[in-house]
């Protein structure tokens, strides 16, 4: 009796291993895929990956568009294969028509599970074939940029978007949807760019990947810039020296201290205005033309190439992007127009810097300031007071530096002080949009 008792309870043990052994796998192969339900089109891949503890052991993934089947993966995994990995598209084979269909995937594991069949894993997810670029419709039509300048175009686009904006050249400039259909973007006609190479057109790329490229009509208005030669002082060189040092410990003299942070700190600081150029308002936040600093007299002026001379050489030539405006020293800083600080700190060579956003990528900088009296994230109206001007970064006196930037590329701030010059470029297009493409 004792010992069929054992035998008994060894077979009960034997019988919840085997259980246990047989039930421990009874999920199906962890699928993920690179697209979510929606839109795709024909060029676009499809990443598929797999992965099982017990092995994959087949795969197969179809179209059923109505009631036809279209095959698109069948595949048998060697034994111990736990991960896979399968690009395809949808219009691997004919027959797929545009609209929705269902994208179906079949996976099967070398569990023991079943006896032996193994854990399926079963998704039925619904796409969209859509393989026709989107409509581009331009509504305004009169752009006239200046060299240095901004242009807007407002323009419709017939589904949702994953990019949309101008293009030319190798430069994307964002558009932002403003109601509907409606898109708008500012662009610049920058000021260092042969004219034979602004060639501006509107880029739409929907969901699914297709993309358009439309042509819009503009007219560029040609525009000579200043040049300065600025001796470099040795008070001057030893100021910057003392604020730079730490950033170039390996130069030697505050002229070697000069000149890379007139050269490498500029191009730092370009990438920190691409950064602040994304963080925008889609819709205008801004009213009426932009304010200047109050009783002040212009320094320097925008796209003036400066070139700097030490003890009678030539040591460097940079360009300047912005309008320098002196007044009293420790002037009140005023906003120049409404907006949101997406900026305040240290800007290499401009020093203590505030950076205002007025939506569609417009935002306006304020440089070698000696006070910032904003903060990041602060809603800011007209005419409030956002600091003080100073001599901070590579600034050879108390001034405000004003620059006007499009998306992080600054262009003329002069055009944005005219009221006029604003309404019939910009204000007055969207307005008219609105009015030609009612909201959907």
């Amino acid at each position: 009796m004792k010992v069929s008792a054992i035998v008994a309870a060894i077979v009960l043990v034997a019988l919840l291993l085997l259980g246990l052994y047989y039930f421990k796998d009874t999920a199906g192969p962890a699928i993920s895929l690179s697209r979510q339900p929606g839109p795709i089109s024909a060029k676009m891949d499809i990443v598929l990956t797999l992965k099982d503890r017990a092995g994959l052991k087949n795969l197969a993934v179809g179209a059923l568009q109505g009631e036809k089947k279209i095959d698109l993966v069948s595949k048998q995994y060697a034994p111990e294969t736990r991960e896979g990995r399968e690009t395809f598209k949808v219009a691997q084979q004919p027959g797929l028509k545009e609209g929705p269909f269902k994208l179906q995937i079949t996976a099967t594991d070398r569990s023991v599970f079943r006896f032996g069949a193994g854990n399926s894993t079963v998704l039925s997810l619904d796409f969209t074939y859509q393989n026709k670029p989107p409509a581009v419709t331009a509504l305004s039509t009169a752009h006239n940029i200046s060299r240095g300048g901004a242009g807007l175009v407002v323009y419709t686009v017939n589904r949702e978007v994953e990019r949309t904006g101008v293009v030319f050249g190798d430069r994307f400039f964002p558009g932002y949807r403003q109601s509907g259909d409606v898109y708008a973007c500012l662009f610049p006609f920058p000021h260092n760019m042969p004219a034979e190479r602004f060639v501006p057109k509107i880029l739409a790329i929907d969901r699914a990947g297709n993309e358009r490229l439309t042509g819009i009509y503009y007219h560029l208005l040609p525009k000579s810039f200043p040049s300065d030669r600025i001796p470099l002082s040795e008070g001057f060189l030893d100021k910057v020296a003392a604020e730079f040092k730490d950033r170039f410990p390996q130069a030697t003299t505050p002229l070697e201290i000069f000149l890379k942070a007139n050269s490498e700190l500029r191009e730092h600081d370009g990438r920190i205005l691409s950064e602040c150029g994304r963080n925008t308002s889609p819709v205008p936040l801004w009213e009426g033309d932009f304010m200047r600093l109050p009783n002040s007299a212009p320094r320097g002026s925008y796209a003036q190439l400066r070139t700097y001379l030490y003890q009678g050489k030539q040591v460097d030539q940079q360009t300047h992007l912005g309008i320098d405006l002196a007044s009293l020293a420790h002037a009140e800083v005023p906003a120049a127009n409404r907006g949101k600080v997406v900026y305040a700190d240290d800007l290499g060579i401009y020093g203590q810097c505030v950076i205002i956003d007025h939506g569609l990528g417009l935002q306006t900088l304020y440089g070698h300031l000696s006070r910032i009296a904003v903060k990041v994230g602060d809603e800011i109206q007209k005419g409030q007071i956002i600091g003080n001007t100073g001599d901070t970064g590579l600034a050879g006196g108390d001034h405000l530096h004003y620059g006007v930037v499009l998306s992080g590329e600054q262009v003329n701030p002069i055009e944005w002080w005219d009221r006029s010059w604003i309404k019939n470029n910009v204000t007055g297009k969207l307005e008219a949009a609105k009015q030609a493409a009612p909201a959907r």
